[in-house]
């Protein structure tokens, strides 16, 4: 009885234990399967992360099923990149692909104009609107001699070019010098001042400039904004606007136009040169274009400025007695004339000139060398010169050459365009010249190859250097070297014979042919 009723007892809870372990079991792998999903979707929303850690973090944490939408095209990619990345990838690029580069997108045009850092203006109104700064924010260099010239009508079919300056001219022009004296072809000074004002305010940093007729205000207000100006080039320049620019002391780069043939007439004198002295003391190259000055100039520029390193006088209208006054430029490494009519006219002073020991490098280009005893009083004063330049200039004679022995300390030599130069002359030269090492004749039309002597010839072969193409004939004959123009007969002599016009070869070489062809019959 006992039994039984224990198995009744089993047997009446069993149904409920049952119950109990289904509902237990479900549960229990109800949490599993939830488990597992949570466990994967970690799992996925880490690796992902792993992935693409910076680029959309938002994107993977709600909805990873988007995320590979983002590289469908090619432009979503280079939008992802940042402006700077951009910039650096701009400008790696050549200088060839800039126009192509800036027509992409209006983002990249404006990216490509931040890139730029000089420019030459060619619409004054461009920056009078101020669409010069949006368009290029970052200019350091800019140009404006052309833009303050009023122009004639671009089809009037005559351009005048001078230098930095090219302008249209009216075909219907009379008068011989008229080109820049009349202040309706020119921007008056206070619209120049204006456009420098809005210049300047938008370029702080501004470090190079060139401009046509600004006044001593305009240049003020510039030195005063705009402090690390390093070079400036005044076309239209007096004694009044040197004012304005003594204020720019950081000043390191100086060209001034004064008097310039057939454009315009602006006188700076010994005034101007003095103010500017006194201003500008951190000169290192000065140039000046058509200006008249003497010796008080030179001597305040020589005192006032002893980083002055390059001197450069074109055409310049020095009054006679100047000379003398160079030595003042103690540390004057390089001196240039250009275009100059004369040297110096007074030779009351030359007994008793000074030297200037500094200056290593001389240049005479497009000038005329007529006067024997200035130039032998400059060889005088730069006895320490190293390198001599002469390039097309006029009345280098054999004489006026042999003045350049002063020069004992010479070692390069440059001779270019110099037709009344002889053979002669330059063999009288070269033999005193113990140090020379280096030598470059070109163009001189009156220095042969035949009558080269053995004297010269031992010169040559002491030299480290020589580029020798005395006369235009050697030059055109090296110009065609390697093409068919000068030979005759080259499609079927080229292997055994380049043909140099000279008839005399020629009929030998044909004579040849037709003896070998004579004795290659006779042996049939």
């Amino acid at each position: 009885m006992e039994r039984k009723c224990r198995r009744t007892v089993a047997s009446s809870s069993s149904p409920d234990a049952e119950k109990e372990n289904r509902n237990s079991n479900w549960l229990w792998r109800r949490n599993k399967a939830l488990t597992h999903v949570i466990s994967t979707v970690r799992r996925r929303s880490l690796n992902h992360n792993h992935r693409e850690p910076t680029r959309i973090p938002l994107v993977v944490a709600t909805a990873p099923k988007h995320v590979p939408e983002v590289s469908h095209s090619n432009d979503d990619r280079i939008s992802l990149l940042s402006d700077e990345i951009l910039l650096k990838i701009l400008s790696n690029l050549p200088k060839s692909q800039t126009n192509a580069n800036s027509l992409v997108s209006k983002r990249w045009l404006n990216l490509q104009g931040g890139l730029v850092r000089s420019l030459k203006l060619l619409e004054w109104e461009f920056l009078v609107s101020g669409r010069l700064f949006i368009r290029f924010p970052n200019l350091v260099h800019v140009d404006l001699a052309n833009v303050c010239v009023a122009s004639s009508p671009k089809n009037s079919g005559v351009s005048c070019t001078h230098r930095n300056v090219s302008f249209d001219v009216s075909s219907n022009v009379e008068q011989k010098y008229w080109f820049l004296d009349d202040d309706t072809l020119v921007l008056n000074t206070d619209e120049v001042d204006k456009g420098l004002r809005i210049l300047a305010g938008c370029y702080p940093n501004l470090r190079k400039l060139l401009v046509t007729n600004a006044s001593e205000m305009g240049l003020l207000g510039l030195a005063e904004v705009c402090p690390t100006l390093q070079e400036l080039e005044l076309l239209m320049c007096n004694d009044r606007v040197l004012r304005g620019i003594a204020a720019c002391e950081n000043l390191q780069i100086l060209r001034l136009n004064g008097i310039m043939e057939g454009l315009f007439n602006s006188l700076v004198s010994d005034v101007g040169l003095t103010i500017l002295a006194q201003g500008c003391k951190r000169l290192v190259k000065l140039e000046l274009n058509g200006c008249r000055g003497s010796y008080e100039g030179i001597k305040a520029i020589g005192q006032c400025c002893p980083m002055l390193e390059e001197l450069t006088l074109c055409n310049h209208k020095m009054e006679d007695g100047w000379l003398p006054a160079l030595p003042y430029c103690e540390n004057l490494k390089a001196l240039r004339f250009l275009s100059c009519k004369k040297i110096d006219g007074n030779d009351e002073f030359f007994e008793h000139l000074s030297s200037c020991s500094a200056v290593e490098r001389l240049y005479f280009e497009k000038c005329q060398l007529r006067d024997k005893r200035s130039l032998a009083a400059l060889f005088l004063v730069c006895f320490n010169v190293r390198r001599l330049f002469l390039k097309n200039c006029w009345g280098l004679t054999d004489e006026i050459f042999s003045t350049s022995r002063a020069l004992r300390r010479l070692k390069f030599l440059s001779v270019e365009g110099c037709s009344v130069l002889t053979t002669r002359g330059l063999e009288s030269v070269i033999v005193s010249w113990k140090e020379l090492q280096s030598m470059k004749i070109i163009s001189c039309n009156k220095i042969k190859d035949c009558e080269v002597s053995p004297a010269l010839s031992r010169a040559f072969s002491a030299l480290k250097d020589l580029k020798w193409k005395p006369d235009s004939k050697s030059v055109v004959s090296s110009h065609l070297h390697g093409s068919s123009m000068g030979k005759r007969g080259g499609k079927f002599f080229r292997k055994s014979l380049v043909m140099t016009g000279n008839l005399t070869r020629t009929s030998e070489f044909l004579e040849s042919l037709n003896q070998i062809h004579k004795g290659g019959a006779a042996a049939d």
